[in-house]
């Protein structure tokens, strides 16, 4: 696991939210990372590539949204989705994938997750949704 230099409580706690990524691609979780880092509200508190890791974060920190990928190094993201359904509150989570495939957007979603996104089309889309979310959590 690598943790982000930059976990620190942001100026005005209330507008932000600890975000977790999950994804196995070593590339790609570095381009999200940055990408989510340049988003003022989030506090990225952790990068992991499995179901392990990302349970290990979750139990240690307060994790709000999840960036999930399906396929991981150990586990799936189905796998990380149905062990939340027993944490109250839950975190949010946005899922991330290449296998953009209605009988997955249908599962996940009936798994708990906020979002199904498509990682090539939808990744412009990381700052509204974060804002969304931020909004919601916000008034709970």
């Amino acid at each position: 696991m690598r943790e982000h230099p930059s976990a620190t409580a942001k100026s005005n706690p209330e507008k932000s939210v600890n975000v977790l990524l999950v994804e196995d691609s070593a590339v790609l979780a570095e381009i999200l990372s940055e990408a989510l880092s340049e988003i003022p509200e989030v506090d990225l508190v952790g990068v992991v590539d499995s179901e392990a890791e990302a349970y290990g974060v979750i139990a240690r920190k307060r994790v709000d949204l999840i960036f999930l990928d399906l396929q991981l190094k150990q586990g799936t993201g189905f796998g990380i989705l149905r062990a939340l359904t027993d944490m109250h509150p839950a975190p949010r989570c946005v899922v991330l994938t290449n296998h953009d495939l209605p009988e997955y957007q249908t599962a996940v979603m009936a798994l708990g997750a906020t979002y199904f996104l498509d990682k090539a089309r939808d990744y412009h889309r990381l700052p509204e949704i974060v804002r969304a979310i931020i909004s919601v959590i916000a008034v709970e």
